[in-house]
């Protein structure tokens, strides 16, 4: 079962029906019981680093334990940034610490070229590197709405970026843990193709 974590995230049905739209049975809880026996976990996310984690504390140690089973996981938008250290949202708050890392804003130079923050709206990915979830996906264009995105220690776990003024991580891959900056299950067929792509990676 692909369990979607409860944790008072606001975009939890968008992410379900995204899954009803391939075909796949998805649930919704906040039991720890459930999600440490499910086979995937989505880590959702909309709003702030710090509220993010205050609410997400009781379930770190599950994820962690998740992870290291070797489980697939995929984070959406704030489920990425959750990820990392720490957020320039929320100075003295950790993350997860999956990946070495800090969640910066984007710089205000941005407004004098145009660009708006927060970034939303459409982008087209340049893919970096071999991703599962990337089968099948090219230059594609993707759904954004963000005001701060990822500086990864590692650039290799960089597997899809986009140009927004700077340099963007918009798909992060290593082993089984995926993440998305962007919304897959509002980017059109394209994102539902990520989508279906994380679920083959599954062993039900």
């Amino acid at each position: 079962m692909i369990t979607i974590i409860d944790y008072g995230s606001g975009n939890l049905k968008s992410i379900k029906n995204g899954f009803s739209k391939i075909g796949i049975d998805t649930r919704i809880s906040r039991d720890l019981k459930e999600l440490k026996t499910s086979d995937a976990l989505i880590l959702p996310g909309v709003g702030a680093f710090g509220y993010t984690m205050k609410n997400l504390r009781k379930y770190a140690e599950t994820i962690q334990e998740h992870i290291e089973n070797e489980k697939p996981f995929l984070g959406i938008c704030m489920g990425l940034q959750a990820l990392f250290s720490q957020s320039e949202e929320s100075e003295g708050v950790e993350g997860l610490n999956i990946f070495e890392g800090e969640v910066v804003r984007f710089p205000e130079f941005l407004k004098s070229k145009g660009l708006k923050i927060p970034h939303m709206g459409w982008n087209n990915l340049k893919i970096n590197s071999d991703c599962p979830i990337l089968n099948n996906i090219c230059n594609d264009y993707m759904y954004f709405v963000h005001s701060y995105y990822v500086n990864p220690s590692d650039d290799d776990i960089i597997a899809a970026s986009v140009d927004y003024g700077v340099e963007v991580p918009a798909v992060i891959c290593k082993d089984q843990i995926f993440a998305t900056q962007f919304h897959p299950e509002k980017s059109g067929p394209v994102g539902l193709r990520i989508l279906k792509n994380f679920v083959e990676l599954i062993s039900i």
